[in-house]
């Protein structure tokens, strides 16, 4: 006789309290195994496959795609075969909390109705919730959380969603270019992405695109005299489209917000002819070492700052306010600031400075590649020690970068441009760009500061220093 089980929203993270639902990769009535992924979700740092912890069939899901989950509560019921029948009904939304939140203290027995956390530190002691979402009218299409089901009824639960496995496009149709987070939006705002004209490059369809025609269409339908339309999570009133911050974006507000106003910012900007570095990196394109993997100027601003922490390793620290305490760090994890669809995130290299020119290479790649696919994992996005932040990818010259929380200091790389320079004492047309240190003056007085920033700017001037340096 099948035993009804249920699977808990995991700490994904490091003491994260609650997690998005993004997609799930299974329907009621499913045959689920041990290890199988079944739901994506999005925590305060990244997107996370979970895993099924038990084999069976799906008996109920708990929550909808775009729902907010807290740490603790049951998102999923799976018929076990092979187990003896439960002695009591399926607990409630708040007990699930509870018994993990009572997990700390070291109970592990399984018949109280806790489910360990993948990893992290626990669970908080909370009750479900949901956040409201506007739906069609006509029977919801998800059962509600802490619905009774006796195991026996469970499998005919109602299904909560249908999914409609990838199948290549009959002969004669589109094939729309996408990205995965795209056409996630474009599903959410009931946008179909055959129908728009794309704007991106080789004819891919952007969020702008997809926006575009969301708001074109709920306009439309709009109630007049100021009445609001509303698809999905996203409403449409008075020529303004509102989006509710959650994910990685609201965790990145909070994040620059305590930043800001907590660590005392001090920045400091240099221009550098940075010619040589230029040329060097075509020189290393052209070496069989560097064929598989990318070689940019980011490459050796990274191999620079490394080589100036080496110089200078008292910059890389974090301020313990609980303790007053600085703490330094033997080990340079190196953070570059990346640009995704879901918002600002840093992911970090850990133990940079151990690195040579070419496994940093190959680490920046996978890196950036892991960010765009929006698979960054929270373990890459803890411990970073220093950043970097490339704004002249965008055509910037410069900026003052705000601290990535935890951290001493972040250095804002500009655009490298053509410039009248003096050069063995006359005016010629030189590779520049600019840099800007910012850095928490609590820890990283001016004197240190102007080193990091000499240093690295000195590297990139003359980059065969950083042969000299180690």
């Amino acid at each position: 006789m099948a035993q009804i089980r249920q699977f808990v929203m995991p700490d994904v993270g490091e003491g994260l309290l609650e997690a998005d639902i993004v997609a799930w990769q299974v329907a009621v009535g499913d045959k689920v195994t041990d290890g199988q992924v079944i739901v994506e979700v999005e925590t305060a740092k990244a997107v996370v496959e979970l895993p099924c912890p038990f084999d069976g069939v799906v008996a109920e899901l708990l929550a909808a795609e775009g729902d907010t989950v807290p740490v603790g509560s049951p998102i999923i019921r799976v018929a076990v075969e092979g187990e003896a029948p439960a002695a009591e009904a399926p607990a409630a939304p708040a007990e699930p909390a509870a018994a993990a939140a009572g997990s700390k203290a070291g109970d592990d027995n399984p018949g109280a109705g806790r489910e360990a956390v993948l990893v992290g530190y626990g669970v908080r002691a909370t009750s479900a919730h949901r956040r409201p979402r506007n739906k069609p009218a006509g029977p919801s299409s998800s059962p509600a959380p802490g619905r009774p089901a006796s195991p026996a009824a469970a499998p005919a639960a109602l299904p909560v969603r249908t999914p409609v496995p990838p199948v290549p496009p009959p002969s004669g149709s589109v094939l729309v270019l996408a990205k995965p987070p795209v056409r996630k939006l474009a599903k959410d705002l009931g946008v179909d992405l055959a129908s728009l004209v794309p704007t991106g490059p080789n004819g891919v369809v952007t969020r702008d695109d997809v926006h575009a025609a969301a708001a074109g269409l709920t306009l439309a339908t709009a109630p007049s005299a100021g009445g609001a339309a509303m698809v999905g999570d996203v409403s449409f009133a008075g020529g303004e489209r509102r989006v509710p911050v959650k994910g990685v974006r609201k965790a990145t507000a909070q994040a620059m917000v305590a930043s800001a106003f907590t660590a005392p910012h001090v920045t400091e900007w240099v221009q550098v002819d940075v010619t040589r570095t230029v040329k060097l990196v075509a020189k290393l394109r052209a070496l069989p070492e560097f064929a598989e993997v990318k070689v940019s100027p980011l490459l050796l601003v990274a191999k620079a700052l490394l080589g100036a922490v080496r110089r200078n390793p008292d910059v890389n620290a974090s301020w313990d306010e609980a303790n007053q305490e600085i703490v330094y760090k033997e080990q340079v994890n190196l953070g570059i600031a990346a640009a995704t669809p879901r918002g600002l995130i840093v992911p970090n290299i850990k133990d940079a400075g151990g690195l040579g020119l070419v496994g940093l290479a190959r680490a920046l790649g996978d890196l950036t590649a892991t960010a765009r696919a929006g698979k960054t994992q929270p373990a890459e996005l803890s411990g970073g020690t220093i950043t970097i932040t490339n704004v002249g990818v965008f055509g910037i010259d410069g900026g003052t970068p705000i601290l990535n929380p935890g951290e001493a200091a972040i250095l804002a790389v500009g655009a490298i441009r053509d410039m009248p320079w003096v050069h063995k004492g006359k005016v010629k047309p030189r590779k520049v760009t600019t840099l800007a240190l910012s850095f928490d003056h609590r820890l990283v007085d001016g004197e240190l500061g102007s080193k990091v920033l000499a240093d690295t700017a000195s590297a990139l001037e003359f980059p065969e220093r950083l042969i000299a340096w180690g």
